[in-house]
């Protein structure tokens, strides 16, 4: 992801979701810092504090409790302070009403989770290389 280092966040209430994604960015030599936020709400909270660096990209799942991902989208995509910053939904669902609302909200892409480890390191390996090379404003 790179974005000079800049610190990805995600969204994911799942530890060991959040397990696999950090050991797949670290299998793939990815260096930027994984900040980690259990819903929607405290993702906002870190989001609108002044304090925290602005992630480079939102890795978001869909199904949390308190603020589920399509509630979060709704939120960050109508604020003009966070609606640039990318974000890719990384879920197990594969309900299409999911998908419809996740692109209506302006998501930059949407990846199944899969379930063989390997085969989600490679989803994470084609994440990297396409947002190494994207341009996205500052």
């Amino acid at each position: 992801m790179r974005v000079a280092d800049k610190p990805m966040l995600l969204v994911e209430d799942d530890q060991v979701d959040v397990m696999t994604v950090k050991r797949a960015l670290e299998e793939i030599h990815v260096t930027n810092p994984v900040i980690n936020r259990e819903n929607g709400e405290e993702a906002l909270k870190y989001l609108r504090d002044p304090g925290n660096e602005r992630p480079c990209i939102i890795l978001l799942d869909l199904n949390m409790p308190i603020m589920n991902g399509i509630e979060f989208l709704h939120v960050v995509k109508q604020d003009s302070q966070l609606k640039r910053i990318p974000v890719v939904v990384l879920t197990t669902s594969e309900e299409q009403p999911d998908k419809i609302n996740s692109f209506d909200l302006g998501v930059a892409g949407y990846m199944a989770k899969p379930v063989d480890y390997r085969q989600f390191v490679e989803v994470m390996r084609t994440l990297d290389a396409y947002w190494t090379i994207s341009e996205v404003p500052q």
